[in-house]
């Protein structure tokens, strides 16, 4: 599998659902226990693959279809614990009701054993790319 926007990511931010600004949008790291699905909505999907503590999203952008946010750390991740994956979302308060937007699997550093301590993530300095462009995968 290779990033990817999730495809009812798309008919989300279409409809208005997803304000990549203005909401409370979400990283969480993922164990090898969850497999890409095109039919994934909800964060309810991921949960249980779940590593350590998601982080929210700071300074986001949108500039000609590419989506920016500041760099993350996630302060702690737990010891001897593969994180294959990173999975970006909207978060409402209910994992039910929060839209997945983004799969990473390909990224610098992926897949880490985690060692207790913060892990970072820089996103793409590339303009043309950052997070994700529209109509891009991540």
């Amino acid at each position: 599998m290779a990033n990817a926007v999730y495809p009812l990511a798309k008919e989300h931010f279409g409809l208005g659902e997803i304000a990549w600004v203005a909401d409370t949008i979400r990283v969480a790291m993922l164990d090898s226990s969850y497999t890409y699905s095109a039919a994934d909505e909800f964060f309810t999907a991921v949960s249980s693959a779940v590593v350590g503590t998601p982080v929210d999203l700071a300074s986001k952008t949108v500039s000609l279809g590419v989506f920016d946010a500041a760099d993350i750390s996630f302060t702690t991740v737990p010891d001897a614990i593969t994180v294959s994956y990173l999975v970006i979302y909207k978060w409402t308060g209910s994992a039910a009701t929060s839209a997945l937007i983004c799969y990473i699997d390909n990224a610098t550093g992926l897949p880490f054993v985690g060692q207790g301590v913060a892990q970072g993530v820089s996103w793409d300095s590339n303009a043309g790319s950052k997070i994700f462009a529209w109509g891009d995968d991540c």
